[in-house]
């Protein structure tokens, strides 16, 4: 028991986590991989559920490294251009043994501003969350029970998924030592 208290000590040590970034982040420059972790600052929740039966909970989130909201003016309006990333879905356990479907939509925090002014606005990027869901894990969402709630900016424990690009050049070459393999 004091070796498992010591080591869920240590997961929930800030310190630790940044550390344990750090190393991955290392790791993956050797392999000639930039790694960017997306922390998701807490916006709102969308509850809904998935195949009509099995609830699931939306988390719409932000993060500055995600790209800014763009808009282009169009012949009746405006289309916008909102890049996101989504984490893989994630199981978690609720009171009593149940277990609940939670995800992640991170979009820039310009976007999650735009939706606290604008009513029409929150209503696209919820849209453009559920189906980012759909598409991408190839779920079917219940969007005309799909809501709001209200008080909660996020649901489950917050996890950092990664945004991995290749570096300029590739990975590096290993130290020839002079010895053939």
């Amino acid at each position: 028991r004091a070796l498992f208290a010591e080591y869920a000590a240590e997961l929930t040590d800030p310190e630790q986590r940044r550390l344990y970034e750090e190393e991955v982040a290392a790791l993956e420059r050797e392999r000639g991989v930039e790694v960017r972790f997306v922390h998701p600052t807490p916006g709102f929740v969308l509850r809904t559920s998935q195949e009509g039966s099995r609830r699931c909970y939306i988390n719409v989130c932000s993060n500055a490294l995600m790209g800014e909201p763009r808009a282009r003016a169009e012949r009746g309006g405006q289309r916008w251009e909102l890049p996101y990333s989504l984490a893989p879905a994630r199981e978690e356990l609720r009171r009593a043994g149940r277990r609940r479907l939670l995800y992640d939509v991170v979009f820039h925090p310009a976007a999650l501003r735009l939706a606290a002014r604008s009513a029409r606005f929150r209503r696209l990027l919820c849209d453009t969350a559920l189906e980012a869901v759909e598409s991408q894990c190839g779920v079917r969402l219940d969007r005309n029970n799909a809501t709001v709630l209200r008080g909660v900016s996020y649901k489950g424990v917050p996890q950092a998924p990664v945004i991995r690009s290749p570096l300029p050049g590739g990975a590096p070459k290993p130290p020839d030592d002079g010895e053939s393999p």
